[in-house]
C-alpha cells in the first residue's frame, strides 16, 4: 500500500511541477532555467519540514514515505537540471549555465534547512 501511495503522490507531484513551470517559463526574459530552480528550491523547503515532522512523529513514516519520495520526488527535479546546465553549454551561455551550478545546489540544500528548523 505504501508503494501505490508512493507512486500516486509522485504522479501528483510531477503534475504540480508541469503546471508550475509552464506558469514560470514564459514569463522569464533570459535563457537561465529559472522555472527548474524555483520548483527545486521550494521541492527541498517542503521535504525539510516533511522530514522534521516526521522526526517530531507529527506525521507517519508512511505519510513520510508519500510525500517525501511520492509527492515531492515527482516535483523536483534534478535530471531537468542536468540537461538545462549542459543546453546552456551547448549554446554557449556560460555564465547561465555557471550560475546555475553555483545556485541550485547551495539553495536548494538552504531550504531544506530552514524547513527542517523551522519545524524542530
Amino acid at each position: 500500500m505504501i508503494a501505490l501511495g508512493v507512486a500516486l503522490g509522485g504522479g501528483l507531484g510531477a503534475l504540480a511541477r508541469y503546471h508550475l513551470t509552464g506558469w514560470i517559463a514564459p514569463r522569464q526574459e533570459t535563457p537561465y532555467p529559472t522555472a527548474t530552480l524555483v520548483v527545486n528550491v521550494a521541492g527541498s523547503f517542503l521535504l525539510g519540514l516533511t522530514v522534521a515532522a516526521a522526526a517530531d512523529g507529527e506525521i507517519s513514516s508512511r505519510m513520510l514515505a508519500w510525500t517525501g519520495a511520492g509527492f515531492l520526488g515527482g516535483f523536483t527535479t534534478f535530471s531537468t537540471f542536468a540537461y538545462e546546465t549542459a543546453r546552456l553549454i551547448e549554446d554557449g551561455a556560460w555564465r547561465y549555465a555557471l550560475a546555475n551550478l553555483a545556485l541550485a545546489g547551495p539553495l536548494s540544500f538552504a531550504a531544506a534547512a530552514v524547513g527542517y528548523l523551522l519545524v524542530r
